[in-house]
């Protein structure tokens, strides 16, 4: 069995690496866009896979947290 604290811990790396590019791809569609001349629909649509990318990350890193928290609260 894999211990819990590695796989939150392989997890969180996720977490981290999927926010980092989320943020350099977002920046890079942006600068692209202003750049070539793209339209705005564009935009909102890099706009809209970038707050998706965040949220993802969000929701997993609170759901680790939770779990570390549970854990601790029954260890003592």
């Amino acid at each position: 069995m894999v211990d819990r604290s590695a796989h939150d811990a392989a997890q969180m790396r996720l977490v981290a690496v999927v926010m980092a590019l989320t943020a350099i791809l977002w920046l890079a569609a942006n600068w692209a866009g202003q750049r070539f001349g793209w339209p705005s629909k564009y935009a909102y649509l890099a706009d809209l896979a970038a707050i998706g990318g965040f949220v993802w990350s969000l929701l997993v890193a609170w759901r680790i947290w939770q779990r570390g928290k549970a854990r601790s609260g029954k260890e003592g």
